[in-house]
Parts: C-alpha cells; structure tokens; sequence
C-alpha cells in the first residue's frame, strides 16, 4: 500500500543529506517600523477621546491619549504621549512625551523627545522639540525650534481675571 509524505518529512529511520540549518543572532539592532493602526486598535493601548466627546479644560496625566474628539484648553502628558487622530481637533497647548498629529491643532507643541506631523496633519502654532518629522503634505504654520531644553507651557492664573485683546480700528 502507498502512503504520501511531504518533501521536507524524511522517513523514519533515516537522516536527511543536509544538515539542521541554525540561524545566529544578528549582530545589527533591530528598527521596528510602525505600521498604521485603526482607531480600535490604538485605543485598546492609550485613553481614547472618542469622536463625540468635547473637552474644555486642562487635561492632565502619565498615560498615552489618543484624541479622535474635540479638546479645547490644555494637555500636559509628561510620561505620555499624544497622538491627534485624523477626525481630532485641538485648540490648546500640548506637551507631551511624544507628539503624532493627523488631525487639525490650533496651539504650541512642546515635544520633550519628538514631534510628528503626518500628511493629514494641520497645525496653525510653534513647535519646541528635540526630533522633529514632518511628511509631505502637512500644513505648518507657525516656528520650529529643534532643541533639547523645552520650555515649560505658560500657565494663566486664576487671578489674572480675563484676557482683554482690543479689536482694531473699524
């Protein structure tokens, strides 16, 4: 009786002509490229301000946020980092560890370790960071500083009382 085997099944008993190939380890470090993810997916790994939700205020904290809403005020993520979805829309200053906007930003950002405007991103204020990476087809309007010591975002006080900006002649 005949039985099928696969080619690379050798038959018991005897040894196959070519011996066991072993790979060693790569002596070169090895760069992740990241690959883009769904809304779904990046937000299983970071709070997620989904597309309904409008934030006026500060927003404060040590994880990663990724923004697909509205945000109006301030974001300082010292541990974390930011990420401006394409349907996210922000007018405030952000800091943050990291800075990816695909989305519109009407504010200064101030990247402690880097700053990524994609293709879809729309950014009307400066940028302060140490590494920069801007695709084409992004819109900047404002600064770059590339530097290692980032300023501290200017903070309104409470007794300030508001902000009185005179209209101009009319």
């Amino acid at each position: 009786m005949w039985k099928w085997t696969r080619k690379d099944e050798s038959k018991p008993g005897t040894r196959s002509a070519t011996p066991p190939v072993h790979s060693a380890p790569s002596q070169e470090p090895v760069q992740t490229v990241p690959t883009p993810q769904s809304v779904e997916n990046f937000c299983h790994e970071a709070t997620c301000i989904g597309k309904s939700i409008v934030i006026k205020g500060e927003v404060s904290g040590s994880e990663n946020v990724y923004v697909a809403g509205e945000l109006e005020g301030s974001v300082e993520l010292i541990e974390g980092n930011l990420t401006v979805g394409p349907d996210g829309r922000i007018r405030a200053s952000l800091r943050a560890g990291s800075i990816v906007v695909q989305g519109r930003v009407d504010g200064n950002l101030y990247g402690l370790e880097r700053v990524e405007l994609k293709k879809s991103a729309v950014l009307v204020g400066d940028i302060w960071t140490p590494h920069i990476a801007i695709e084409e087809g992004a819109s900047l309007k404002g600064s770059v500083l590339v530097q290692k010591d980032i300023p501290a975002l200017p903070r309104k006080k409470a007794d300030d009382g508001p902000i009185f900006i005179p209209s101009r002649g009319r």
